[in-house]
């Protein structure tokens, strides 16, 4: 990265102020507004720092119980209706509720594992059907955890709800099979104890979703995997330590921030571009896209200026991008940088030689190191971070030293890294478009076949709306039925008698 020898001492005003931001949120300050909430996932990791011995409680109390029922489920002590041991684990959730999960799964897994998982992450039917399609002989030893903190999210109640149908189809009793990781009181949590399933763990209401990996949201099913989430949590807090130094060029991520403020001139004006050398790291770009994007993505800053924040995240896996998008790389426009992201351990078994004296891994090596020096003969700048190897402890420090990295960038650049005020716009938005398919429904019912138009106007609604409403209907439910007209503006829709 070349940044100019006096910017470190330009940015430290931001530099101090973003440590002092950071020490009152890490001590319980208000740091979402818009909620009135703390923000506490640092707590996760060290309960001792929780502001109230009650918060404290609260998290050492949730891992034991994670503990206690994932050591009984492998033991057979909580067994389906039918016998056994549960063998797979279905979890139903959508973005921070599955994104920290499934990449953890993916790097940490293997077939030793005493559980695999399956993931319902969409409100897509066919996706839904390709999972079951999968697991449909094996949903008799199948786990499912819901996992949503308002329990309103409808991406995670439709899975929830085809799940509960594919369990009756197979005669199985789906209470017998079902834990809620939701927040306390929650539509979820009272369906859940009303319906008598077996197990329910909170959603801390000071944990956002995309930082919610080191709370049950993460821990049971890593707990339930055979994961050491011990080890996991220690990496965290080991990154968190260090990244609490008050030397900015001793703390990685404060050194992180400062290179994506520099490199996007702190308007993230380039792209980040996360380059995992490792199979196991391949989510993590995905990962690091909710993390990065929906904390800093941001229309306002705190002073209520219109700003438009934010750095675009992508990335796929080295050495895979080699022959995909890094021509763009190191010869096309230069509106990104990347991180690499080296491993040193090649893999947990034996040395093989596909060449004398060299392996896989060393290919793999220098396929970094050459495509970093490739990318800076070109002009074009990058970060490099290296582990040890693909561990629960550095897979909880990389986590960790992300989270921070956000967190100190978005006080960089005046914003709030801790709310989503547009995801909630999208909801509402969504929201608005199925009640006009039901009064789209209500029309096709009352009478003949009737234009996209004829229809908008006797609701007062956006034809062009409606005519992609009665389009969706006609391809997914056979009742409603299209007569061609000679244009689609003349196309007629009707339910069938």
């Amino acid at each position: 990265m070349k940044f100019p020898d006096d910017f470190f001492e330009k940015m430290r005003p931001r530099i101090d102020k973003a440590f002092v931001a950071m020490h009152e949120l890490e001590a319980g300050a208000i740091a979402n507004p818009d909620e009135k909430r703390m923000v506490g996932h640092y707590w996760l990791r060290n309960p001792a720092l929780a502001p109230t011995a009650q918060l404290r409680t609260d998290i050492e109390e949730t891992n034991k119980r994670i503990k206690r029922f994932a050591a009984d489920v492998r033991a057979g002590k909580i067994a389906p209706a039918a016998g056994n041991k549960f063998k797979h684990i279905l979890l139903i959730g959508i973005g921070g509720s599955a994104l920290g999960p499934q990449f953890v799964a993916d790097a940490l897994g293997s077939r030793r594992d005493p559980m695999d998982a399956y993931f319902l992450d969409n409100t897509d039917p066919d996706g839904f059907d390709r999972v079951f399609d999968k697991i449909d002989k094996e949903l008799s030893r199948t786990l499912v955890i819901v996992t949503s903190k308002s329990g309103g999210t409808k991406e995670t109640r439709n899975g929830m709800l085809e799940t509960e149908a594919r369990f009756a189809q197979n005669e199985l009793n789906f209470p017998r099979h079902a834990v809620a990781v939701t927040g306390l009181g929650s539509d979820l949590d009272k369906y859940a104890e009303r319906n008598g399933w077996i197990a329910r763990f909170p959603m801390h209401d000071w944990v956002g979703g995309r930082t919610s990996v080191m709370s049950a949201v993460g821990l049971a099913p890593m707990a339930l995997q055979g994961f050491n989430i011990d080890s996991f949590l220690a990496g965290a807090a080991a990154m968190d330590e260090r990244t609490r130094a008050a030397d900015a060029a001793q703390n990685a991520s404060m050194l992180l921030a400062l290179m994506w403020h520099y490199a996007g001139s702190g308007r993230g004006q380039k792209d980040m571009v996360i380059l995992p050398y490792k199979d196991r790291l391949v989510l993590f770009s995905k990962y690091l896209q909710q993390l990065v994007m929906e904390s800093l993505g941001k229309e306002k800053d705190l002073d209520g200026q219109i700003v438009h924040q934010g750095i675009a995240v992508y990335g796929n896996k080295g050495s895979t991008d080699q022959h995909a998008y890094v021509q763009q790389l190191r010869d096309g426009i230069a509106n990104f940088f990347v991180t690499f992201i080296e491993v040193g351990k090649d893999r947990r078994g034996g040395r093989f030689e596909v060449e004398k004296g060299i392996t896989s891994g060393d290919y793999l090596q220098g396929f970094l190191r050459g495509t970093r020096a490739a990318l800076y003969e070109s002009g074009r700048e990058s970060i490099t971070l290296s582990i040890p190897e693909v561990n629960e402890f550095n897979v909880g420090a990389l986590i960790a030293l992300y989270e921070r990295a956000v967190g100190f960038y978005g006080s960089l650049v005046n914003i709030n890294a801790y709310h989503q005020p547009g995801v909630e716009a999208g909801k509402k938005a969504a929201t608005k478009l199925l009640q006009l398919q039901n009064q789209v429904g209500e029309q096709l019912s009352a009478g003949s076949g009737k234009t996209a138009g004829e229809i908008a106007r006797s609701i007062d609604a956006d034809p062009e709306e409606v005519f992609h409403v009665l389009r969706h209907l006609v391809r997914n439910d056979p009742k409603v039925q299209i007569s061609k007209g000679e244009e689609p503006v003349e196309d007629k829709f009707s339910i069938a008698e």
